[in-house]
């Protein structure tokens, strides 16, 4: 686990600290993006290169870069061995810009090209990635950032990207070939033991006293759950899931799931010469350290924090109206030390787990709800499991209202909510989007083997 990660990553602490700029693209609003066999350094010297799948040759992929009100337009070539599609996490798009096979779109196959076009209505940091056998494509490095930049953004020295991902690698820094296991699919999903910022062991991230920072995290990982302490440092969160939120300090760690999202803003108060860890403790027998920021020499760029807002505003949402609201609940059953419903039994090739008594083993499938455009969902997860679940959603950010029966500290949207075992959490939101729309979990291998259910919006 992490110690074999620390044994298998002796000697890296020489990687440069430009592993922590992802390479970004903005080409006016056309993007060109293909996905292929690549072979990268993930784990850095002394370690041979890993064979992995990536958007334009790079793991993460290349950072897409727009504007809010831009259109975007991205010309996509499969040069894969296999079918695939993108999907654009977070994103409001319609519903045939969506990427998700057998529901939204064809596949792509080997060789082939789909032209994806949308508006981006919404400003913040979203990611894509497959939503074509997904589990695998992941975890072999198809995913990428992308930014949706404020007309007025809020002033910083630095806006800085961290695309968090996890491999399960073996002593030859090869990947496991061990996809789809069932151990994984009825337990905790593909945990890895190599964390990476940005594809690559960063040992070190250079900053100046006094400067102000923008940092964005993605989680790209298939089932890591991120917990992390900036140690020394008071973060404060801008946006969670590419939504603007209330300025306030993280409580603790921040906690990111695998798709969510967050916008900090990172004061740094530390002295010339001083080093703070930046650790994560969310699994407790695994604490290890992400990285570190380490302060150069240099003076201070300012004596006290910039006098500046750091308020977002608000993205166009559409408000959901309870008193209207369409009303259903989602129950998830099944897992190791669970059982599944309606007498299914549990087989090493799935399902492990069930949403409302359906466990499919596809994108196709009946409906679990059928709503107009234009309605009010308001909808309740209940995790009757003993695993953490992080649901997302496509196609519509939702407001959460209660997590475990107590109402949010502030206003807060979302398109991916992370439950706890035996939690639940109350959203709602507006169905504004015609189409059939994906509500999976996001750790991959439970949503492979079962843990899937459609919207279907008329």
């Amino acid at each position: 686990m992490i110690l074999t990660r620390r044994r298998l990553l002796a000697g890296t602490a020489a990687l440069g600290a430009c592993a922590a700029l992802p390479r970004g693209v903005r080409a006016g609003n056309a993007v060109t993006l293909a996905a292929a066999p690549a072979r990268l350094a993930l784990v850095g010297k002394g370690y041979p290169e890993t064979d992995v799948w990536a958007y334009g040759g790079t793991v993460p992929g290349p950072a897409l870069r727009f504007r809010q009100g831009d259109t975007a337009r991205i010309a996509f070539t499969n040069r894969l061995p296999e079918p695939t599609t993108i999907h654009w996490h977070g994103l409001r798009v319609p519903n045939a810009m969506d990427g998700v096979p057998h529901l939204s779109q064809a596949v792509v196959p080997p060789g082939g090209t789909f032209h994806y076009e949308f508006a981006l209505k919404d400003a913040g940091t979203f990611w894509y990635h497959p939503h074509q056998n997904s589990a695998q494509q992941l975890a072999r490095g198809l995913s990428g950032a992308f930014v949706v930049e404020e007309r007025e953004p809020p002033r910083v020295d630095r806006d800085l990207l961290w695309v968090l991902g996890d491999w399960r690698l073996d002593k030859q820094a090869r990947l496991t070939g061990d996809f789809g296991h069932p151990m994984d699919g009825s337990h905790a999903g593909r945990l890895g033991n190599t964390p990476t910022l940005n594809g690559a062991i960063v040992e070190e991230v250079p900053v100046r006293a006094g400067e102000r920072l923008r940092l964005r995290l993605v989680n790209t990982a298939n089932a890591r759950v991120f917990g992390l302490d900036f140690q020394g440092h008071t973060p404060q969160v801008i946006a969670l899931d590419g939504q603007p939120v209330e300025p306030h300090p993280v409580a603790g760690k921040l906690v990111l799931a695998p798709g969510q999202r967050a916008d900090l803003i990172l004061d740094m108060a530390g002295k010339p010469g001083e080093r703070f860890d930046v650790v994560d403790s969310f699994y407790p027998r695994q604490t290890y350290r992400l990285t570190r920021l380490v302060y150069g020499a240099e003076a201070p760029l300012r004596e006290s924090p910039l006098d500046a807002p750091i308020r977002l505003a608000p993205n166009p949402l559409p408000a959901p109206d309870l008193s209207a609201a369409v009303r259903q609940d989602v129950v998830i059953e099944g897992g190791a030390m669970g059982r599944l419903p309606n007498g299914m039994r549990m087989t090493p090739e799935g399902p492990f787990w069930a949403l409302n008594g359906e466990a499919p083993l596809g994108h196709a499938m009946k409906p679990l709800i059928t709503v107009k455009r234009g309605q009010t969902v308001a909808m309740q997860f209940v995790n009757d499991t003993a695993w953490w679940h992080p649901m997302h959603l496509h196609g519509f950010p939702f407001r959460v209202l209660k997590r475990n029966g107590e109402p949010v500290a502030r206003a807060e949207w979302r398109d991916t909510e992370l439950l706890p075992p035996q939690g639940t959490a109350e959203i709602a939101f507006v169905a504004e989007e015609a189409g059939d729309w994906m509500l999976h979990c996001h750790v991959l291998e439970h949503q492979e083997a079962g843990m899937m259910a459609v919207l279907r919006v008329s």
